[in-house]
């Protein structure tokens, strides 16, 4: 039996915090009948929110569907769906050029062994002081004059531009641009109303705190380098739960995307799979107490948006603290742990 008093005491305890100003937790397990929810700071499940990284899931799902549609495979370089011309001195690894022989598994498993130019480019650190646009080709440009972590290879290293080129592809391969391609592969089938990837300068944007500042970044987050999503706590459950029970795409493509590998020590539990995060629960960051793992995808403004198999329960929220990335999966284990 879930004891609903325990999951209030965390949201509360977290709530305390003079760093969270506002934010929302909704737990369900598949069926429903399991559903409770708390708000903070006047945010509740129907108040959207800038989804950040947990967009990811939504860049896996498109490209899981042109998978199906057999416009792409895992195994593809990206070179094939890319300008060429874009691509050279992307990865010059000890004087060998790996750019021509990325592929898409490459990018959707982060083992690209790119470096992440938002943030060791500045970009990240730029973004919390002044509201400028930002461009694909910016970011391409800023990663190329950094060096690569490792060849492409069995090694993981978080880096946003992974996605981004993602991204591209799905919309070269499309015609479309990526705003639509998510209404077309994801918001419409699943009816979701109030989720959308914001382009035009009156498309409401949420603000964002970094610690105790409230940003409110228009002309970033409508940039076309930007592929984050906003939504609402109560559709991004309809998400996830259409992600993990195969209403978007055939659930043995799990059987290819769960070959997980621990990322860099300052990401903590997390390891990463083909598009999603895991985190063991019976580790060191534990105690070795916890059971099962829990599976999905967090964001450096404090959303995320993950499954625990081992209980059935989904969890959707917002913590809203860009200073404190970190902040949203150990409330979650905590929650895990609670249940």
């Amino acid at each position: 039996m879930i004891k609903t008093e325990k999951i209030k005491a965390i949201f509360d305890n977290i709530t305390r915090s003079k760093k969270i100003h506002e934010s929302v937790l909704l737990i369900e397990n598949t069926d429903g009948n399991y559903s409770v929810n708390f708000g903070y700071g006047g945010k509740d499940i129907n108040t959207p929110f800038f989804i950040a990284s947990v967009t990811k899931l939504f860049v896996t799902t498109c490209i899981l569907i042109l998978k199906e549609q057999k416009k792409l495979f895992l195994n593809s370089l990206i070179k094939d769906f890319i300008n060429n011309e874009k691509l050279v001195g992307l990865h010059n690894f000890k004087g060998i050029e790996y750019s021509h022989k990325l592929t898409i598994s490459d990018l959707l498993f982060q083992t690209s062994g790119l470096p992440d130019g938002l943030e060791e480019g500045g970009i990240i650190k730029s973004i919390t002081q002044n509201d400028n646009e930002v461009s694909f080709e910016e970011v391409l440009n800023i990663t190329k004059n950094i060096t690569p972590k490792f060849k492409p290879g069995k090694r993981a290293y978080y880096s946003d531009i992974n996605f981004r080129l993602l991204c591209n592809i799905i919309e070269n391969i499309t015609g479309t641009p990526l705003a639509k391609v998510f209404q077309d592969f994801i918001c419409i089938p699943l009816g979701l109303k109030n989720t959308y990837l914001p382009r035009k300068k009156d498309d409401f944007i949420p603000g964002i705190y970094y610690k105790e500042k409230s940003l409110y970044r228009q002309n970033y987050i409508t940039s076309s380098y930007n592929y984050d999503a906003i939504s609402t706590a109560k559709e991004l459950m309809f998400f996830l739960k259409a992600f993990w029970n195969g209403l978007l795409f055939p659930k043995n493509n799990f059987d290819t995307l769960s070959v997980f590998r621990k990322l860099k020590i300052t990401m903590g539990p997390i390891f990463y799979g083909g598009g999603y995060m895991q985190i063991p629960l019976n580790s060191i960051f534990t105690l070795f107490s916890g059971k099962g793992e829990l599976l999905g995808h967090s964001g450096s403004t404090g959303s995320f948006a993950i499954y625990y198999p081992y209980k059935d329960l989904y969890f959707i929220g917002d913590v809203n603290q860009m200073a404190n990335p970190e902040l949203p999966i150990r409330l979650v284990m905590k929650l895990a742990m609670s249940v």
